[in-house]
């Protein structure tokens, strides 16, 4: 299996086109550093979609770290970004690995379309993986074409699966999945959600009582809430994730189709203007294709120039 280094470098192969090459162009720019240098910056920041306010935020930390290092050339301050980038990433960094005994119970939530069964079935193939046998609960009840695909990865994850007749009440299939996976001795239980709009105040009043149905069923449940985000999608991510939270508290980001995105910047303003841990990036189509979030091996993924994809 690939190192996650290279896994992470591949998959964010077309961010690093646009930030990368960016980066390079400016720290291999002639001349000292002054003002000009710290405005294209912030332009390569902006067109990684980084957003503004984390755009300055990172902008200003860095040219205090310079100011204080007294560097005055290009190539020789780029140490000093990559310090103040993975410290921005490890603000939102967390290891929230399931206990053995009772079921660790994960409210999956997200709007449709941003890669949520998919990013189910790499989970559960994750928690296989780790010797956690995994139960998915199909709690999106209203469309049957989502609830095949998830049997399709449950199945491809060697997962169960826990299902209702379409229309059933969700927080009745959730609390029914606890009870099942209780009565099986699995590890995890996956319980996916549907995918509502976050405007939709009447969904999103369903969601949260399926967060209280899962504390009845099982103590402190859910122990994580993780939201699966389309990083394709850019700043929208920064949006969704606050009205997500008002709902039930967000515990963790899922940030799928990263390798399809040259927008990867948007990590940055989660860890930023959020404080949300990223726990898992989506870096391609197969099921191994999820990785544990490390702010170290991402920010190296970013500000690596082009061509130095050396191991990790």
């Amino acid at each position: 299996m690939a190192t996650l280094w290279k896994r992470v470098v591949d998959g964010m192969r077309k961010t690093r086109a646009v930030f990368g090459e960016g980066l390079q162009q400016v720290f291999q720019r002639s001349g000292k550093i002054d003002d000009s240098f710290y405005e294209e910056l912030e332009e390569v920041l902006l067109g990684a979609d980084v957003g503004l306010e984390t755009a300055v935020s990172l902008r200003e930390r860095f040219q205090r770290r310079v100011r204080e290092a007294g560097v005055s050339e290009p190539e020789e301050a780029r140490e000093f970004l990559r310090e103040v980038v993975t410290e921005t990433l490890a603000r939102a960094a967390a290891n929230d690995a399931p206990e053995r005994g009772s079921p660790h119970v994960i409210l999956i939530v997200g709007v449709n379309g941003v890669g949520k069964t998919t990013s189910i079935g790499k989970l559960a193939w994750h928690y296989q993986q780790a010797g956690l046998r995994p139960l998915v609960v199909a709690s999106d009840t209203y469309r049957a074409a989502a609830l095949e695909q998830l049997s399709i990865w449950a199945e491809r994850a060697g997962a169960e699966l826990i299902r209702s007749k379409p229309g059933s009440d969700p927080a009745a299939v959730a609390y029914d999945g606890i009870s099942a996976a209780r009565a099986r001795g699995c590890g995890v239980v996956l319980v996916d959600t549907a995918g509502r709009l976050q405007t939709n105040r009447n969904l999103m009043a369903e969601l949260s009582k399926i967060h209280r149905v899962l504390g009845k069923a099982e103590p402190g449940a859910p122990h994580e809430v993780l939201l699966v985000l389309d990083a394709t999608i850019g700043q929208n991510a920064l949006s969704q994730a606050s009205l997500f939270s008002e709902a039930v508290e967000v515990s963790g980001i899922v940030l799928a189709k990263l390798d399809g995105s040259a927008r990867g910047g948007v990590i940055l303003a989660i860890a930023d203007r959020l404080g949300i841990p990223v726990r898992y990036v989506g870096l391609g189509e197969t099921l191994e294709d999820l990785a544990e979030f490390d702010p170290e091996t991402f920010a190296r993924a970013l500000l690596e120039p082009p061509g130095r994809d050396a191991q990790n």
